[in-house]
């Protein structure tokens, strides 16, 4: 069985956002949101898998991939404004919600904000940033020192141009558990994303949004998220699974929750053991019916 992935764009809240989707469009809505430095296309297998059983949408989320690129915009209540308006825009009511690294923040802030459009929730190798900005120590700045660099005006931007494979060769290889895990043709479709005008810009908004992201989050901190919540991580990574409790972190986080960490896996755990990762979410999807 084929399944086609299709790319479409619309205008919502404000900027051209740009989606893959995949499966029978009557079907229950599954909501991919990728991570840093990726795009949509992390979600490379995990879409023909979900889609047999989902209508599957994978946006680029603001800055990056083939969704504008603004100047403004990048804390996480407007990020996830763009995804409710998303789903205005193609008449979704609710939905489940998957998100990896930023997509994951993201997710968390569309769950507290918009508790009513959400069914279940999955995140994915993701400290929360209220977590990490109140963790941060000389050990954790060690592996989390993009945190600080991408935030950096304009320094990013000059050091990365031209040299965009250098850098994202330095972060899949730190990440992954395999060094080489993306490789070949996924690297270059990552290095070309990255070469794209604003692209580098568009990620380092995202990081620069961090005060205001903190600041969010700190007003509803001791409001847990209800529905139903899965985090998945991979278990090798450095700064996620090897560094926090993750399951004392996102119990912090979500009052029904369910935790799995994926073996021989770092921070891309989707792409680096992409066959657990499909089981996992299938299994904590079974059920969701629109």
């Amino acid at each position: 069985m084929t399944i086609e992935i299709k790319h479409h764009t619309v205008q919502a809240n404000g900027i051209r956002q740009h989606y893959l989707e995949a499966g029978d469009t009557t079907g229950a809505p599954v909501v991919l949101l990728h991570g840093f430095p990726e795009t949509s296309f992390a979600w490379r297998f995990q879409m023909p898998e979900l889609a047999k059983h989902y209508r599957v949408i994978a946006p680029d989320l603001r800055g990056y991939g083939e969704t504008d690129k603004p100047a403004a915009g990048y804390d996480k209540r407007t990020m996830a404004r763009d995804l409710v308006e998303l789903l205005r825009v193609l008449d979704i009511p609710k939905i489940a919600l998957v998100g990896h690294d930023r997509g994951a923040r993201v997710a968390t802030r569309f769950a507290k904000d918009h508790p009513e459009l959400l069914d279940r929730l999955v995140v994915m190798d993701n400290v929360p940033t209220r977590i990490v900005a109140r963790e941060f120590s000389p050990q954790l700045a060690n592996s989390y020192w993009f945190f600080i660099f991408n935030q950096v005006p304009d320094l990013p931007e000059a050091l990365i141009a031209g040299r965009e494979d250098l850098w994202l060769r330095h972060l899949f290889s730190d990440w992954c558990y395999n060094p080489l895990a993306i490789s070949g043709a996924a690297f270059d479709t990552y290095v070309e994303a990255y070469r794209r005008p604003g692209a580098v810009r568009g990620a380092m908004s995202d990081y620069r949004a961090i005060a205001e992201d903190v600041a969010q989050d700190k007003v509803d901190a001791d409001i847990k998220i209800a529905c139903p919540t899965l985090s998945l991580w991979g278990a090798d990574f450095h700064a996620v699974g090897k560094m926090f409790d993750m399951a004392a972190v996102w119990a912090e986080m979500a009052s029904n929750l369910r935790t799995v960490a994926i073996p021989q896996a770092g921070h891309l755990p989707q792409e680096e053991q992409p066959e657990l990762v499909n089981a996992a979410l299938l299994d904590f999807l079974a059920g969701w019916k629109a």
